[in-house]
């Protein structure tokens, strides 16, 4: 007895690229509908499959051609999350990866659901040589201004990695140039093209998101476990009733004139 359709079904469904090829194959002659409908499903699978690999693998390729063009060796990915809220810290992510390692999800932080983003970055953590995020105060940010928060923040990311034993000779920095290291190569839209900044972009997205969310619970009139400090309508309502609060950057809330909690 030959096999029924949900049983080819479950098949095509589980095939690798070999598997997936071999049943091609026998099946070429199998004409139900459900057949048919399944082999066509299971090709698009595939070959969205391996339109991804090539993505992640230009990725790969593309750190290394600007880092060969520095000599090579050893790459860190930096990339800042919280620029513009009007509450929390400003984190910089820096990860390490092995050599050549294709690894999954990584692409822009902004472009994953919440969801993809924790499982990414746990893939990510077990992964790295070596990885960090770093931050800014929002007293530091209002003392200092966002672009010498940027830089000492990047700073001490990558000292953070060398003090954890990995020598760096490549500094990959998503952005326009900073100045921050002889060792910086600034890529525009680098969390899109290098997969180090890309996994240093989703580190740090899930670190301050989730500490975030742990300050939500001293301040909870202001919402931070929903907007993570951005200017929602909820937090822009919630600043104008209760004032500012010590998580609140000053000098980017001029335009509201309650007095501070305290």
């Amino acid at each position: 007895m030959g096999q029924t359709v949900e049983q080819i079904k479950a098949l095509l469904a589980a095939a690798n690229a070999e598997e997936l090829a071999a049943l091609e194959r026998s099946l070429a002659a199998d004409t139900r509908k459900g057949v048919v409908a399944a082999l066509a499903a299971a090709r698009k699978r595939m070959d969205a499959r391996l339109a991804e690999l090539q993505r992640l693998q230009s990725m790969v390729d593309f750190q290394q051609q600007l880092a060969e063009g520095r000599g090579g060796g050893v790459i860190v990915g930096l990339d800042e999350v919280g620029r513009g809220p009007l509450a929390g810290p400003l984190a910089v992510g820096a990860v390490v990866l092995p050599p050549n390692t294709v690894l999954d999800g990584l692409n822009d932080s902004k472009q994953l659901t919440p969801e993809q983003r924790e499982e990414t970055a746990e893939r990510i953590k077990q992964t790295a040589l070596a990885w960090t995020v770093q931050y800014m105060q929002p007293e530091e940010i209002d003392a200092c201004g966002m672009t010498a928060c940027l830089v000492t923040a990047f700073r001490r990311a990558v000292a953070a990695i060398e003090q954890a034993g990995v020598a760096v000779d490549v500094v990959l920095l998503d952005g326009n140039p900073l100045h921050m290291d002889p060792r910086e190569i600034n890529v525009v839209k680098g969390d899109a093209k290098c997969a180090s900044i890309a996994a240093a972009s989703i580190v740090a997205k899930v670190e301050r998101d989730n500490l975030m969310i742990r300050l939500a619970q001293d301040f909870p009139q202001y919402g931070f476990d929903k907007h993570k400090g951005y200017g929602s309508a909820f937090h822009m309502a919630a600043i104008r009733e209760y004032g500012l609060c010590p998580l609140h950057r000053k000098s980017f809330c001029t335009a509201f004139d309650q007095p501070t909690l305290f």
